[in-house]
C-alpha cells in the first residue's frame, strides 16, 4: 500500500537525498549488487545508501521504490480503477484492494472517488473480473478508466 500521509513539513531533503533521488530516476542497474553500483556513482557507503532510502520511503518522501512494467507489452492489460471509500472504512477497504495481487498501485485522493488504483493484469480479460472480485470483497463499485491511447512523457522529478 502507498504511504497515504502526507510528508511531515519538517523533512527535508539535502544534498545528499536530492543527489540520489535524481540518480535513481535515470535508473536502476541490473547487476548483482545494485545498491552497490549507485553508491559508487554517488561516491557514498551502500549501507548508507540504503539508510536514506529507507528514511524517505519511512517519511513519505519517496512513496515508491520499483520498476514500472508494461503489462500490455507482455500481452496483458492496465486499467486505471476508482472507487468511493466510506471515510470509516477507508484503511480496511485499502487493505482489501492492496491484497490483490493485480493492484500495481493505489492512492488516496481528496474527491468523492478518493481511493484510485491501478490493476496490471495477465490478460485484458483479467481486468473486469478482477474489479468484479474487488466489488464483491469491498461492497463497492469499482469504476473503470481504460487507457485509449498512450503517451510517453519520460516523467522525471528534479529533487
Amino acid at each position: 500500500m502507498m504511504a497515504r500521509h502526507p510528508m511531515a513539513a519538517n523533512i527535508a531533503l539535502n544534498d545528499l537525498d536530492r543527489r540520489i533521488v535524481n540518480v535513481l530516476q535515470e535508473g536502476f542497474p541490473l547487476v548483482a549488487a545494485p545498491f552497490a553500483a549507485v553508491a559508487a556513482k554517488i561516491d557514498i557507503p551502500e549501507s548508507q545508501l540504503i539508510a536514506r532510502l529507507q528514511r524517505m520511503t519511512d517519511t513519505g518522501v519517496v512513496t515508491r521504490f520499483g520498476p514500472f512494467l508494461d503489462a500490455a507489452a507482455m500481452g496483458g492489460a492496465f486499467c486505471l480503477c476508482a472507487v468511493a471509500a466510506p471515510a470509516d472504512r477507508f484503511e480496511e477497504i485499502a487493505g482489501i484492494v492492496d491484497g490483490f495481487p493485480q493492484v500495481a498501485h493505489n492512492y488516496e485522493r481528496e474527491h468523492a472517488l478518493n481511493m484510485w488504483f491501478v490493476l496490471a493484469t495477465e490478460s485484458p480479460e483479467e481486468i473486469d473480473s478482477t474489479a468484479l472480485r474487488i466489488e464483491q470483497a469491498t461492497g463497492l463499485a469499482v469504476l473503470r478508466f481504460p487507457k485509449l491511447e498512450e503517451f510517453f512523457i519520460g516523467f522525471r522529478v528534479a529533487a
